[in-house]
């Protein structure tokens, strides 16, 4: 697997993109009930602060820093530079290279509208990838039996990936809860469904470079996300300070060498 170097308490997964990719096609094509995150600064802080759910992020075959301001703290915690990895530009890449590998591929989440857009999109770039299932559960927890149904319908399926997108934290815990049971590299990359399916708009690259997708995000849905951006990226903002005067105080109590 990748190097991983830790963010708070959060350890991130390094390397260009197309690491990531061939990492993730190795482990569908190995079978293994494995999970992917894609930690953005949201999870980061989410992962400092329950520790709990630090242990499920923890436990992913691979962690990557789907925000920039995550991929930038890598180096910042002694890592290397890191570029960006982000679920909703990772999910093209690994459906082209999946199709060009001859690998399965299943959609579990959103809605029934998201996944039929999916779909028509799938079927119409990319008609030799083998789309082995979509499946949009109910907006509640599931009961043991439906749970059950579920896992079952996956493995019938046999894919090599299964993308997840319950939202965060949800997405992750559930990964992590069937890992063991659904036969396949699971992989929670949220709101990669919507853009994928052309259901949602992305800025401009040169917007994403100033780490403004943030704030249209917020822009786009102000009730449900103001909590995560305003309060948890000013609580990203303030440890991050706190670990840099920790880091400046270490250094000045360091004795001099002569």
């Amino acid at each position: 697997m990748l190097p991983r170097y830790p963010v708070l308490s959060s350890w991130i997964s390094t390397g260009p993109a197309p690491a990531f990719v061939d990492a993730v096609l190795r482990l569908g094509a190995a079978r293994s009930s494995s999970y992917v995150c894609f930690a953005n600064v949201h999870m980061v802080v989410e992962a400092h602060r329950q520790p709990a759910f630090g242990q499920v992020v923890n436990r992913a075959a691979l962690v990557a820093p789907d925000g920039s301001p995550v991929a930038a703290a890598v180096r910042w915690f002694g890592g290397p530079a890191q570029p960006r990895v982000a679920g909703m530009d990772a999910l093209p890449l690994l459906l082209a290279e999946a199709a060009r590998r001859g690998q399965s591929v299943y959609f579990y989440g959103t809605t029934p509208e998201v996944l039929g857009a999916i779909e028509a999109r799938i079927r119409q770039e990319l008609p030799e990838l083998r789309l082995a299932g979509l499946h949009a559960p109910p907006f509640r927890p599931l009961t043991p039996e439906e749970d059950a149904e579920d896992v079952a319908r996956i493995n019938a399926a046999d894919p090599d990936l299964l993308f997840v997108a319950l939202g965060c934290p949800r997405q992750e815990q559930w990964m992590a809860a069937h890992q063991g049971r659904v036969r396949a590299c699971m992989l929670g990359v949220g709101q990669a469904f919507m853009t994928y399916a052309g259901l949602e708009k992305r800025l401009p690259a040169w917007a994403r470079r100033l780490w403004l997708e943030w704030a249209y995000r917020l822009w786009l849905e102000p009730r449900r996300l103001w909590r995560r951006y305003l309060v948890t990226n000013s609580r990203f903002v303030w440890l991050m300070l706190r670990h840099a005067a920790a880091q400046v105080g270490r250094k000045e109590s360091e004795p001099a060498t002569w």
